[in-house]
């Protein structure tokens, strides 16, 4: 997988399979950043993110690297393909809104509204 598969403005940031030690199933981290750098999107195992459902988290993290950065957890869902359909919508929604470090706040929120689980 390239950037090519990335929606634009996003880039893929790190793309990974491993196994884990516990398991012979094969699981998926992936990782995308917005080309202004103020937000990433990852798709990660649930377990990783400190989650006992099992399946993949989606969780987005503004300004990530940045000593004010903010990590939400958005929707945990049973398979990668699913939580990495859910994240490209997520990226689109937020796109459609963000117009600069001002607005990204209200992008986010705009995005995480729309793609949440609202239980």
């Amino acid at each position: 997988m390239d950037d090519e598969d990335a929606p634009s403005p996003w880039r893929i940031e790190t793309d990974r399979t491993y196994s884990a030690a516990d398991s012979d199933r094969e699981l998926r981290y992936l990782a995308y950043r917005h080309e202004s750098d103020d937000l990433r999107v990852k798709v990660a195992p649930a377990a990783l993110e400190g989650d006992s459902h099992p399946g993949y988290a989606l969780t987005v993290t503004s300004y990530p690297g940045l000593e004010l950065s903010e990590t939400k957890s958005v929707r945990t869902v049973l398979t990668f393909e699913r939580c990495d359909r859910i994240a490209r919508e997520f990226m689109e929604l937020f796109s459609a809104r963000y117009d600069g470090p001002g607005s990204l706040e209200d992008a986010l929120e705009y995005a995480h509204r729309r793609t949440a689980d609202h239980r």
